[in-house]
């Protein structure tokens, strides 16, 4: 039986932190043991965003492939390729945009919320309203069937079902499936601050942060606000530190709810211990890192091997798309 295909990606705009390997990584490599999958580095949405100051993307892409490589993705099981290496992507979303009625984009929930948050960046563009019609383009090229997506991201993926349907109803064929949300239940990890984790925020710990670094970092989490004493009864519900313990090293909790009940544990003895938790939940990556950095050429060489498989399959579907639209 031929396997279902996954298209999924991340863009390069700096460091991969906790949240992607909890809200992401860690399924992908499970995925890839089910499904045919293409992992896209997706630099072309980044530069949507850091058009402005360009110069550090080329690095993060290197960086973002060490980090997917050094958490399980297996570029033998997976194709992992960067998007611009495909100008394919760009033809279909061309085409996409033709079909695309504006006020389609202008309702999209994500770009309402990245222009809120985005106060250090101009995003009123052309190209940023039109983000979601390459989206589509990168699920639609490569026919993919499944998309992995949080709850909060369904509203775009229908976008991209949208497209795809007059895609359909106007040139009569059914060239790309629509493709189906497979929901993911990943733990809520809310950033140092108790802000939504993202590297905008600056509120992260990367994946390639060294143990002086996450201590520092954790040291200065905001713990439980109604605990002013060490003296006092904590409430561990309330506190961002107990839920990183949650998820990082389940099997401690009990007791550790029981000693912030109780007062017998301090907010900064539990901080470091945290600390030390992260620092060894990440140990193996970290060592991994160290030696998929050492040899950049190989990573160059999985991402030219990755960018042949991509086009083989972008090229084929382009070459279908141009008969459709009368450009073939």
């Amino acid at each position: 039986m031929t396997k279902k295909r996954i298209l999924s990606g991340m863009r390069p705009t700096g460091p991969l932190h906790i949240g992607h390997l909890l809200g992401a990584l860690n399924n992908w490599v499970d995925l890839q043991e089910k499904y045919s999958c293409f992992f896209m580095i997706a630099d072309w949405h980044a530069l949507m965003s850091e058009y402005e100051n360009p110069q550090n993307i080329q690095k993060n892409i290197t960086e973002c492939a060490i980090d997917w490589l050094s958490c399980g993705i297996d570029h033998k099981k997976s194709v992992i390729f960067t998007q611009s290496r495909v100008p394919q992507h760009l033809e279909l979303a061309m085409i996409f945009s033709d079909i695309t009625p504006l006020s389609w984009l202008e309702r999209c929930p994500t770009y309402k919320e990245q222009l809120r948050e985005q106060k250090t960046r101009d995003l009123a563009t052309y190209g940023f309203l039109g983000y979601p019609v390459l989206q589509a383009a990168d699920i639609a090229l490569y026919k993919a069937q499944i998309v992995p997506v949080g709850e909060d991201q369904m509203a775009h993926l229908e976008l991209t079902r949208e497209i795809i349907r007059r895609f359909k109803h106007l040139y009569k064929d059914d060239l790309f499936p629509e493709p189906e949300g497979l929901l993911t239940k990943t733990p809520r990890i809310l950033g140092l601050d108790n802000r939504k984790m993202s590297k905008t925020f600056d509120n992260f710990i990367a994946l390639s942060d060294p143990p002086d670094v996450i201590k520092k970092k954790v040291s200065v989490m905001i713990t439980d606000p109604a605990r002013m004493k060490l003296t006092d009864s904590g409430h561990p519900d309330i506190c961002n530190v107990y839920s990183y313990c949650k998820i990082f090293k389940p099997q401690i909790t009990s007791d550790l709810y029981k000693e912030c009940i109780a007062a017998t544990i301090g907010c900064t003895d539990d901080k470091r211990r945290l600390a030390d938790i992260i620092i060894a939940h990440l140990e193996l990556i970290q060592k991994k890192r160290k030696k998929f950095a050492a040899d950049k050429k190989q990573i160059q060489d999985i991402l030219d091997e990755g960018a042949k498989k991509a086009q083989d399959v972008a090229s084929d579907t382009m070459k279908r798309v141009r008969k459709l639209v009368g450009l073939g």
